[in-house]
């Protein structure tokens, strides 16, 4: 029970329903100890054939003590948001095949089964510049992020990390979340 309770916070505070990083949450009390940031994820693919309803909004990512967290805000989307995530060598540009590249020691594909735009094709997720989506400095695993393209009802991220470390992917009313271990 109290894993299931756990994972329900984490999908709420994933979710934007609480700050996905602040100084009170990080801080850490005199006399106090740090969390046990030990993970039982791994770094094979994971994935849901599910689809959204809804399009991608936003995309932000937030540090924790143990892990850095990027965000799909997809509004209208199910708790069985679909998605792929997995390491590659080599991350392309959905429709043009386009290389992107990406800083860091290894490359995390994000598939996320939701458009980039709404039904009339008007974009419903803009950025200024395709190579840096979110402000990932100073994050100690994430390293870019980077547009990889809108194709066919997905939308396409890449992210680079410092090195191929553990991961996990869970979803919730409202958007996916990828969180990316600061170690094994």
């Amino acid at each position: 029970m109290l894993r299931k309770t756990t994972a329900a916070l984490a999908v709420l505070v994933g979710l934007g329903l609480a700050p996905a990083a602040t100084a009170s949450a990080n801080a850490v009390s005199a006399g106090t100890t740090t969390a046990n940031c030990a993970v039982d994820w791994g770094s094979q693919d994971q994935q849901s054939a599910d689809t959204s309803p809804g399009p991608l909004v936003d995309l932000r990512a937030g540090q924790q003590e143990c892990f850095d967290r990027l965000v799909f805000d997809i509004p209208g989307g199910g708790a069985g948001e679909g998605h792929l995530v997995g390491y590659r060598d080599v991350i392309h540009a959905d429709g043009s095949g386009e290389v992107i590249p990406l800083r860091g020691g290894a490359k995390l594909l994000v598939v996320a089964h939701s458009p980039a735009h709404d039904d009339d094709g008007a974009p419903t997720y803009t950025f200024a510049d395709r190579s840096e989506l979110v402000d990932v400095t100073g994050y100690r695993t994430f390293r870019q992020v980077a547009w990889g393209n809108s194709f066919e009802g997905r939308s396409t991220v890449g992210l680079g990390v410092r090195a191929r470390l553990p991961f996990r992917v869970f979803t919730g009313p409202g958007g996916l979340v990828v969180e990316g271990a600061h170690s094994w």
